[in-house]
């Protein structure tokens, strides 16, 4: 006999029918068309090397194509232009660095851009930690040791570009340590290092993988780190609190950070943060992260906007203190 169906057996299996089914994944919001990451800065360095890491870590997640475009220039300047003009539909993001949201108010006259009110906040990632070296003809070990030579020799400071924090971190140790040290501003880290190496300065700030040159060579040692623990790669080097130099502006932290057009949508936003903090994980940029003797994981939107805002203002200030003359 045929088999009869109540009422309620059939209302049960519509309703069985509606629920999702166990183990489908539920489809993504974010990306659901090509991504576009403009990297403010040019190609080899880190800035470079995240977004190519993180943009091949979203394909492979999500499927859709992602496109990295160098747009050097100004500061992270150019990129910030072309990513306030990109369409505001989420899939168009900028890997740049603080200088971009901070520094360059105070180098610029006009900005082409507003770093408040452009930009949504995606993910921060730690540039590292930014040792301070010294030459070994100063026999120093640590910043009163430097101090101390200072005093007595003529020397020289560089900095890999004007209102970094290499420049605001010796502009002031000369000034607690009561020292001259005239800054010389390099156009970026290598020219910086190898004047270092051949003893033309006799201290720079800077990344730890590119001072490689130096540790290597046996010709400068670091005298301390800019954070509120040692590093991991440097783990005899007193930090700059430990060494009584305590203020705030030692403690600044060194950043890259994917940023989007703050008009898309937020939820868009908050799921390429979630993405990008996930692929944060991965072995390619743990190992990455290992080169560039970086302690810290990629950290999301909330999280980078406690930084901002806590540091924002740290930063201002130390770099208009430098008196720099702005450009147009």
């Amino acid at each position: 006999m045929p088999r009869l169906i109540t009422r309620r057996a059939a209302l049960a299996t519509a309703f069985a029918a509606s629920l999702p089914m166990p183990h489908v994944r539920a489809q993504a919001i974010w990306p659901t068309k090509p991504v576009r990451i403009i990297c403010a800065f040019p190609p080899g360095g880190l800035t470079d090397q995240f977004s190519r890491a993180y943009g091949d870590y979203i394909q492979e997640k999500s499927g859709q194509q992602v496109i990295v475009e160098n747009r050097a220039g100004a500061g992270g300047g150019v990129g910030a232009v072309a990513l306030k003009q990109a369409p505001a539909d989420g899939h168009t993001l900028m890997t740049t660095v603080s200088a971009t949201l901070l520094g360059n108010r105070v180098l610029f006259k006009n900005l082409q851009y507003d770093p408040d009110r452009d930009f949504s906040l995606i993910a921060l990632m730690s540039s590292g930690h930014l040792p301070l070296v010294a030459h070994h003809s100063t026999g120093a070990k640590d910043i009163a040791s430097f101090a101390t030579y200072a005093k007595a020799n003529k020397v020289s400071g560089g900095s890999y570009a004007a209102g970094s924090f290499a420049h605001i971190a010796i502009a002031n140790v000369a000034r607690d340590a009561k020292v001259e040290i005239p800054i010389v501003q390099y156009r970026g880290e290598a020219p910086m290092w190898q004047d270092i190496a051949v003893g033309a300065s006799q201290i720079a700030c800077g990344s730890y993988q590119a001072a490689q040159v130096v540790f290597q060579n046996n010709v400068g040692r670091a005298i301390a780190v800019p954070t509120a623990t040692r590093m991991k790669k440097l783990p005899d080097v007193p930090t700059f609190a430990e060494q009584g130099f305590a203020a705030p502006v030692y403690q600044l932290k060194s950043w890259t950070c994917f940023v989007g057009n703050a008009s898309a949508p937020q939820e868009l936003s908050e799921a390429a943060s979630a993405m990008i903090v996930e692929g944060g994980k991965t072995e390619r940029l743990a190992r990455i992260l290992d080169v560039f003797a970086i302690d810290e994981p990629a950290v999301g939107h909330a999280e980078f906007k406690r930084v901002l805002a806590a540091q924002g203002p740290i930063w201002l200030d130390a770099a208009r203190q430098l008196n720099l003359p702005q450009e147009g």
